[in-house]
């Protein structure tokens, strides 16, 4: 299980008021840190690093004043995965001795277990927020130096959380420990190589989202998550090109959830690759039963996450859901994120999509203009069209730099050979101009909204009238 969702159960059993005792949070492959002293790491552990925190900051010379940074290696999941658990222990030896480099005598350390530390700092500067992120970007920089080993090189990034005496009530060793820790799930979440400062509302949002977690869980259980379909319109012609699915979650007491509260609690909590497996199956069976009442609808598009691009089975896994619902696979369309292109160098990614192009699917770089991949990156994994992201796309036909900025892409896509698709069309104006500029495909919400399957029937069934509105606005000549 990845690291947040560690976080996620310690956030859990904060909500319903348990705090428990410190325990690993490390990887389950790497042994705990014994209870006083790890002379590999030559780092104290918890038990020492809480009673030294206590006595340190009591004194009267440190005034009180303490805070402590927790800081975790990123992903450290992956390097797991990589390596052999010999590699995996020289590794935390490593960042063990890197880690007390940068610190000054004050600072008492401790490794927690796995790819977690700790720092305390005591002292007439320990509160101080610029002082606490100095120390904190010294340990990132020295932990994502490149380490060494007869295995070959590991570089990794670290996320930091920071609390102060002076921003907790009663503010002993454990809790200051604990306050890092939700600093440090908020670092994670906006990580990787980021730091946070504990606030008093971290540990009401870190509760927050765990419910939210939880709940999301159950929720791909039971089947509340479900796929909501937006059509995709050739504008040459005006005939429907598709659908887009989009996940959609309606909780019993919230009502309907927005993605942008959800995915990132299933992106954290390992989920995606769930998610995704639903997504294609309801998507691939809402074909089935349109072709079944006779719906002419030529393909669908799902959004693939990093996870699922990143999985060695993908390929396999699609062939046999197009198969078992005899489903041809040139209806189904891999939607890649653009930000996902641009920062992913993974092998098995372009393996994968070139994989899925072989099987006939075709591929969609989906909000394009906001990740800045290269054309390189275009080229090579076996993108056939690119979704231009609706903040291009808003206004075009008010804004002259806009128009030059979807001109300049059409002219870079016809040198490419690719097809290209406006997201986020919201009137006729925009319509026109996007018609005008040689734009291919769109959709928004001047042709429907995103909607359930049941929905989508009574849509297909009047799109008639539909096309007959689509032949009024202005159209590319074939």
């Amino acid at each position: 299980m990845r690291q947040l969702a560690r976080a996620f159960e310690f956030a859990s059993n904060l909500a319903h008021g348990l705090v428990p005792g410190l325990r690993v949070h490390g990887a389950g492959n790497i042994p705990a840190a014994p209870d006083t002293f790890d002379p590999a790491a030559r780092l104290g552990t918890r038990d020492g690093f809480l009673d030294a925190l206590n006595r340190r900051s009591a004194s009267a010379a440190h005034r009180g004043e303490a805070a402590v940074a927790l800081v975790e290696i990123d992903a450290f999941h992956k390097l797991e995965e990589r390596h052999d658990h010999v590699t995996i222990a020289a590794y935390l030896r490593h960042c063990a001795a890197r880690l007390v480099e940068p610190l000054g005598p004050e600072a008492v350390t401790a490794h927690l277990g796995g790819p977690r530390f700790a720092v305390a700092l005591t002292g007439r500067n320990a509160t101080s927020l610029e002082h606490g992120l100095q120390v904190a970007t010294r340990i990132q920089q020295a932990l994502a130096a490149p380490c060494q080993l007869e295995s070959g090189a590991i570089q990794a990034t670290a996320s930091v959380g920071l609390a102060m005496s002076d921003r907790i009530t009663n503010p002993d060793a454990r809790s200051l420990l604990h306050a890092a820790t939700c600093a440090l799930v908020e670092a994670q979440r906006n990580g990787p190589a980021a730091v946070r400062s504990f606030s008093d509302g971290m540990r009401k949002r870190i509760a927050s989202r765990s419910r939210l977690g939880r709940d999301a869980q159950v929720a791909l259980e039971i089947g509340q998550i479900q796929p909501y379909f937006q059509p995709q319109f050739d504008l040459a012609t005006g005939h429907l090109a598709g659908f887009e699915a989009l996940s959609r979650w309606h909780h019993p007491k919230r009502g309907l959830v927005s993605p942008a509260e959800f995915l990132p609690v299933l992106r954290e909590t390992g989920r995606m690759e769930q998610l995704g497996q639903l997504m294609v199956s309801g998507a691939l069976d809402a074909l089935r039963h349109w072709d079944g009442l006779g719906h002419h609808v030529p393909r669908v598009g799902v959004n693939f996450s990093t996870d699922e691009l990143q999985s060695p089975h993908l390929v396999d896994r699609i062939a046999m859901t197009l198969e078992t619902r005899d489903i041809a696979p040139e209806r189904l369309v891999i939607e890649v994120l653009e930000t996902v292109v641009a920062r992913c160098a993974d092998d098995q990614v372009a393996r994968n999509l070139a994989g899925l192009s072989r099987l006939g699917c075709g591929i969609d770089l989906d909000d394009f203009g906001t990740g800045y991949a290269s054309i390189t990156n275009i080229r090579t994994l076996s993108i056939n069209r690119i979704k231009i992201d609706r903040s291009f796309i808003t206004r075009v036909d008010e804004d002259r730099e806009q128009q030059d900025m979807i001109a300049a892409i059409m002219t870079m896509a016809d040198r490419l050979n690719l097809q290209t698709l406006a997201e986020g069309v919201e009137t006729p104006g925009e319509h026109a101009m996007l018609t005008r500029l040689g734009c291919g495909y769109a959709q928004g919400f001047l042709f429907a909204r995103p909607m359930p399957r049941d929905e989508a029937d009574r849509w297909l069934a009047d799109l008639g009238a539909l096309a007959d509105r689509m032949v009024e606005l202005p159209r590319r000549r074939a």
